[in-house]
């Protein structure tokens, strides 16, 4: 039978190779057989303490094979899961808890510190089914809540548990940032994420003996990959720590020592390890495929790191959240003289992307236009927010049907030979000087120079030219120069987009999820800017 719920995966699996490793990380590892009793007990557990079928339950601890358990558990229980990020200020937490309507946190010792500041800050949450801990280990709970310890799921029965549900019912809730300040909860289903972790399954082609990094924190959407391809091949599952990502070598080691064959990331964390891993051709010759999305990757990181792991194929895959992911591209071998990105492909299966452009018509090849996405892997919407639904979420304006499809907000350009290229982000498309202007522009100029390993341009709003254009740069080795890289854009940039300013960095600032976070420039840049005086204007 074919799987229409995430949660038949694990049972499933656990038929055709109940000894075969599941999940592994730091601390051990987990067969596919135990993974299923486990998830039985813990389903059970969920259910006697009130949770019903279209809850949300909220997972709150650090990835880990416990952390895995508690997907499947709670999916199982045919709850909905909701991801918290484990370091997010306990306001943040307490708001995504209160807008979803969270009462039952699956949860670990390590986090029983925070129980009571989510409580304080208003979290609506009275059960705690704490994985790990024993009732004599764990503080007393916070007034007018309980928790179950490890007691209760060890007493409850392990037989197969009756899965409830049908595809189109909510699986989980990924929560990211919202134009308001205050994060959307993108609703996902059963058929949303089994629609492209089929496509996977095609594409990719994984078998049992397979190791798949699960490198992303469970509230990014990139786990949706690792973690159901991996129990739907009935292949391994290796979690990374979070403190491995920060040192690129012991990434690099992690990958050889467990023998990943299928690596998904973010292209940052793909270049710190090809400029500090100590990589080498050869080096690392189990991986069979290097998969990365959510941002650009830099094309001159991109070839040198095919150069190293020639065996490896490599894949760019692009969606929000609100898509899982919706087109794919296979990276050819790149051209020397290559400085702009890649592409971000075509649709997958059963998926249609288009791009609509300022005046709504569908954009003929070559034409710039705004990229649609609809099929099944395109979300329900925003929970608890019906005015951005609508405003994302809208009648197809070239259907028959009432369908409705997910405007991305990204700009696109299709290519002759049928793939889309990404420009850039409508929001981070500006006008400076009466010019419109396209971020992603001026930073591919800039990471064409040999000693930029990463760079981000920041917008400022002007009175006076409408914006100016301020550039982080991250140095890759030896002195560089801000005359330098403004002579240097200027051979490849228009005057009006050369940055006026560039600030070197170690390294930059990084979102939960390992993308560049722009919040944290701009703030610091109008900390910095409110110190000194006003730049007077200069001629266009």
């Amino acid at each position: 039978m074919r799987p229409y719920l995430l949660s038949h995966l694990v049972p499933e699996a656990a038929c055709r190779r109940p000894d075969h490793t599941a999940v592994r990380d730091a601390n051990g590892s987990i067969s596919y057989g135990e993974l299923d009793r486990r998830t039985n007990r813990l389903a059970r557990v969920l259910r006697d303490a009130g949770v019903r079928p279209g809850a949300r339950v909220g997972l709150f601890l650090s990835k880990s094979v416990d952390a895995i358990t508690g997907v499947y558990g709670i999916l199982k229980a045919g709850a909905a899961y909701v991801p918290l990020d484990p370091l997010a200020p306990a306001a943040r937490l307490a708001y995504i808890a209160r807008n979803c309507d969270i009462h039952c946190l699956v949860t670990g010792r390590e986090k029983s510190d925070a129980w009571d500041e989510l409580r304080r800050a208003g979290a609506p949450v009275d059960r705690f089914v704490v994985l790990d801990g024993r009732e004599r280990d764990l503080p007393p709970p916070p007034a007018g809540t309980a928790h179950l310890a490890r007691e209760a799921l060890e007493a409850s029965p392990d037989q197969a548990f009756p899965l409830p549900g049908i595809s189109r019912d909510l699986a989980y809730i990924l929560y990211t940032s919202g134009s308001t300040g205050q994060p959307k909860g993108v609703m996902l289903s059963h058929q949303n994420a089994l629609a492209f972790v089929e496509w996977c399954r095609d594409y990719f082609r994984p078998r049992p003996t397979d190791v798949l990094s699960n490198h992303a924190p469970l509230h990014f959407d990139l786990t949706i990959l690792d973690i159901y391809l991996a129990a739907m091949a009935s292949s391994t599952l290796v979690v990374v720590a979070p403190e491995t990502s920060v040192f690129p070598a012991q990434l690099a080691e992690l990958i050889e020592r467990e023998r990943i064959t299928i690596w998904y990331s973010v292209p940052s964390i793909l270049t710190l390890l090809l400029l500090h891993g100590r990589l080498r051709a050869g080096r690392l010759p189990s991986l069979r495929h290097v998969i990365f999305a959510g941002e650009v990757f830099p094309t001159k990181h991109l070839r040198r790191l095919m150069a190293l792991l020639p065996h490896a194929e490599f894949t760019n895959l692009y969606g929000p959240t609100e898509t899982n992911v919706c087109t794919y591209y296979r990276v050819p071998p790149l051209p020397e003289d290559q400085t702009a990105p890649i592409p971000i492909g075509r649709a997958i299966a059963n998926v249609e992307v288009f791009a609509v452009n300022d005046d709504g018509r569908r954009a003929a090849r070559g034409e710039v236009g705004e990229l649609h996405v609809r099929g099944d892997t395109v979300a329900y919407g925003y929970w608890g927010n019906a005015e951005g639904t609508a405003r994302a979420f809208i009648e197809h304006p070239f259907g028959a049907t009432a369908e409705r499809v997910y405007r991305t907000g990204d700009l696109v350009q299709e290519t002759p030979d049928g793939d889309f290229l990404f420009l850039g982000r409508r929001d981070h498309q500006i006008k400076s000087r009466g010019y419109r202007i396209e971020i992603g522009d001026i930073e591919a100029a800039l990471h064409s120079h040999p000693q930029v390993a990463a760079c981000a341009v920041i917008a400022v709003p002007d009175d006076v030219v409408g914006s100016r254009l301020k550039a982080f740069v991250v140095p890759q080795q030896g002195p560089l120069t801000d005359g330098e890289l403004a002579r240097f854009s200027a051979t490849l940039l228009p005057k009006y987009m050369v940055p006026e300013s560039f600030t070197f960095l170690e390294t930059l600032p990084q979102t939960s999820t390992g993308k560049v976070d722009r919040g944290a420039l701009a703030a610091a840049l109008k900390a910095t800017e409110a110190t000194r005086p006003a730049a007077p204007a200069t001629p266009a």
